[in-house]
């Protein structure tokens, strides 16, 4: 089965040297994911800053700048991956370094038919 973990946290809870340095970690752990034939994605995501949010209200399209609610942890980044079961995304979820500082939210993903490879 597919989980989406999204990884929440503050922004400004990393130094430089510990955001480089949680992006090496990150980037093994999805080594040796890939390895097992577990990864099949993972971003970080730049700062909530940059978002953009749409909606669509009555036929018209609506855009604003940022969040779309207030909040003090960020959604930050992703990891997708393949795991037996729930314990085992969880276990996985538990090794993502952001986890140490922030919330890592593990979701199955639902998958949907039709969908283009």
């Amino acid at each position: 089965m597919k989980y989406m973990m999204l990884v929440y946290g503050r922004e400004d809870a990393w130094t430089e040297q510990e955001r480089a340095e949680c992006m090496a970690e990150s980037t093994q752990l999805c080594h040796e994911l890939a390895s097992q034939g577990r990864y099949l994605g993972a971003s970080p995501l730049h700062p909530v800053a940059t978002a953009t949010c749409v909606r669509v209200r009555n036929g018209a399209r609506l855009t604003t700048d940022g969040p779309f609610a207030e909040t003090s942890e960020q959604l930050g980044g992703f990891f997708l991956i393949e795991a037996a079961n729930l314990d085992e995304a969880i276990a996985i979820a538990g090794r993502i370094p952001a986890a140490t500082k922030g919330t890592v939210e593990v979701r199955p993903v639902f998958e949907l038919q039709g969908l283009p490879k």
